[in-house]
């Protein structure tokens, strides 16, 4: 089974799997002298373990109930995310996933799955140069640009740190599977994947990348000998990396389709960074749409037409070389290698060229200028299935970058559209937001009455609002949006008639009683009025008169109110409390005191 630590509060992920140890390579390489095959998301999983996000707004205490109504049980938060690993009976994690995901009150759930490194070997001779810098018109960029202040953090199998073209190129990482610094290279694949993204360049030996300055912070996800690794250690590689500094995250795995990885690359984004993963090896449309948080890239090779391993479809953003191209290995040397895992972090180093070319860039920005940039490959067609928004190109990149203005000052727009503004609601409501702006949306606020309600940071931005925390009647939500330059958007007055209680003929009045001060008695100096009421239904107001003038009121069924009897005259006051129902009903209880305060007299006794 795969271990669980709970680590200051937070959820860790132990060595362990429950994945059988199998010589996944040499399989891979039976498969290759058959025929393209694909790496990525297989079918094994975290088995007795998913992964769930409640709406925002959904509180602790409700989702713990949904989750153990369902037979889970949460046993942490991943780090830095809104997602809850939940451990449920093994082999009942396709049915807890389905029912959980028909709740409305949880935005997704879904199993933590093993996913192996989408690297292609082929049986092709070794290249004896770097074709895929020059096509992508590198040297070019690096006159302007070489990636000066940034960092490429490399979330994979770890990377060889003796290598003489990388040795020089690392920044401390981190082992999230054990919670060490061991991020030595076991596998081979993330120091192959490094050195597209940030080997040394320049430097007299080995190969360059196109990162060239750019450095390297390894992120080891796995403990295994075949590099594969589970969404939820993906996940908190990308969180460890930002909050460690880095400002681009390559995941050479297939993972554009998990929820949980979007949400990590959110949090990527919102503080300032970006993702970038491979599209995977499989020759093969794979029908997933395009997530706005990913920057995923597909291989093309020397021809600059589509290498044939390479997955294609709407999630493509742009395309890069990824066939037969020299990688450094975990061994000091070099080799050729194919895959879109070789695609996906020459195109990180080509962010980090734009990042710093133009550090005032937002993520946004970044991803627009990254395709904005890229060569076409089939004329006349801005986007296509197989190269997304092109091939990127460097030099191009760069030259945009630098070009492009990093103020922007309009706001986002935000709109309330579910439910229907004036229909009735009750009990847990699911609220939908519709938020657009020309630079991305950063987050999503809901209120309800001016009460916060959750903070959305991922499409499609939805809210589980508790309505029995309010009176019944009319609540006004409203939504406010924030983009990446802390410009905010605001909906307009969105009124819903929140009905929790059942309508009943209610003609039995409340009852209500005042335990201090008591009647008859004497008081002086200030005195604490205390009033409570109780009713079949619900108590509306309770009113508070003394002597005929009414002194407060509370929407509640308990008051208290401070007398000061200072300021009275000496004698008997008479005390009177007035409980309300929702149906209208009134009851009143009364008390008499005495003061024995003097009569306010006008100047000096002699």
């Amino acid at each position: 089974m795969k271990k669980l630590l709970v680590v200051g509060g937070l959820l860790a992920v132990s060595a362990c799997t429950s994945t059988p140890k199998t010589d996944f390579v040499s399989q891979i390489n039976q498969e290759f002298n058959k025929a393209p095959s694909a790496a990525g998301i297989g079918t094994e999983w975290a088995k007795g373990y998913i992964l769930v996000q409640p709406r925002a707004g959904l509180s602790d205490e409700k989702f713990d109930e949904i989750v153990r109504g369902k037979g889970g049980r949460s046993l942490g938060r991943l780090h830095g995310l809104r997602i809850h690993k939940i451990e449920v009976p093994e082999n009942a994690e396709d049915a807890l996933v389905r029912a959980l995901s028909r709740n409305p009150s949880i935005k997704f759930a879904e199993k933590d799955m093993f996913v192996t490194p989408d690297e292609y070997i082929p049986n092709d001779p070794r290249y004896s140069s770097e074709w895929h810098l020059p096509i992508i018109q590198a040297p070019a960029a690096w006159d302007l640009s070489q990636g000066d202040g940034v960092t490429i953090a490399v979330i994979d199998s770890g990377v060889y740190a003796d290598h003489p073209d990388l040795t020089s190129k690392l920044v401390g990482g981190w082992n999230v599977v054990n919670n060490t610094a061991d991020t030595a290279d076991i596998y081979g694949h993330g120091t192959k994947v490094a050195s597209f993204a940030g080997v040394a360049s320049n430097n007299g030996i080995g190969i360059a990348s196109s990162g060239f300055n750019a450095m390297v912070m390894p992120i080891k996800v796995t403990s295994g000998s075949e590099g594969s690794a589970y969404i939820s250690d993906l996940a908190e590689g990308i969180v460890w990396a930002v909050d460690n500094g880095a400002q681009v995250a390559n995941l050479s795995y297939e993972v554009y389709d998990s929820s949980t990885i979007s949400n990590a690359a959110q949090y990527m984004r919102n503080k300032g960074g970006v993702v970038v993963c491979s599209s995977g090896n499989g020759d093969t449309n794979t029908g997933y749409s395009d997530s706005p948080t990913v920057i995923t890239v597909a291989a093309t090779n020397s021809s600059d037409t589509r290498a044939y391993f390479s997955n294609y479809g709407d999630y493509v953003d742009v395309a890069a070389p990824g066939r037969s191209v020299l990688a450094a290995t975990n061994t000091g040397g070099y080799a050729t290698v194919s895959g879109t895992s070789f695609a996906s972090p020459l195109v990180a180093g080509v962010v980090g060229l734009i990042m710093s070319a133009n550090p005032n860039l937002n993520p946004e920005q970044v991803e627009k200028v990254l395709e904005d940039s890229a060569d076409d490959l089939i004329d006349g067609v801005d986007w296509h299935m197989y190269y997304g928004h092109g091939r990127v190109n460097a030099a191009r990149a760069v030259q945009l970058a630098i070009g492009t203005s990093a103020v922007d000052s309009q706001s986002p727009n935000v709109v309330v559209f579910s439910p229907v503004s004036g229909s009735e609601v009750k009990g847990n409501v699911l609220v939908e937001v519709n938020a657009s702006d020309n630079e991305g949306i950063n987050e999503v606020a809901l209120y309800a009455d001016g009460n916060l309600i959750g903070i959305d940071t991922v499409e499609p931005f939805q809210f589980s609002w508790d309505s029995s925390q309010v009176f019944d009647g009319e609540v006004s939500l409203v939504a406010k949006a924030m983009d990446f330059s802390q410009n905010e958007g605001v909906s307009s007055n969105f009124v819903v008639n929140v009905k929790n209680t059942v309508p009943v003929e209610d003609n039995e009045a409340p009852s209500i009683s005042i335990s201090n001060p008591a009647d008859g008695s004497s008081v002086s100096r200030t005195v604490n009025i205390t009033v409570d009421a109780t009713d079949n239904v619900r108590v509306a107001e309770i009113q508070l008169s003394i002597d005929g003038i009414d002194v407060t009121s509370v929407m509640a069924s308990s008051l208290s109110y401070s007398w000061n009897t200072r300021k009275v005259d000496a004698g008997q006051h008479i005390i009177v409390a007035r409980a309300i129902d929702l149906s209208g009903n009134i009851s009143e209880s009364s008390v008499t005191v005495s003061t024995g305060g003097s009569t306010t007299v006008k100047g000096r006794k002699k």
